[in-house]
């Protein structure tokens, strides 16, 4: 089965500023889909909440 990726616009808080980034859709405890991610410039975690799904 394929992950599921998210591509699109991450806020890097080190850098602070918006990247182009692909990360991977995770789903926390309580059911908040996000997509995890790493700054192509610094390195840093990034992270994006994401709708729920329908």
């Amino acid at each position: 089965m394929a992950e599921d990726t998210y591509t699109g616009s991450f806020y890097c808080v080190k850098c602070k500023e918006h990247r182009d980034a692909t990360g991977k859709i995770e789903v926390n405890a309580k059911g908040t889909r996000m997509a995890k991610a790493k700054c192509p410039t610094c390195g840093t975690s990034l992270t994006r909440f994401l709708p729920k799904a329908k």
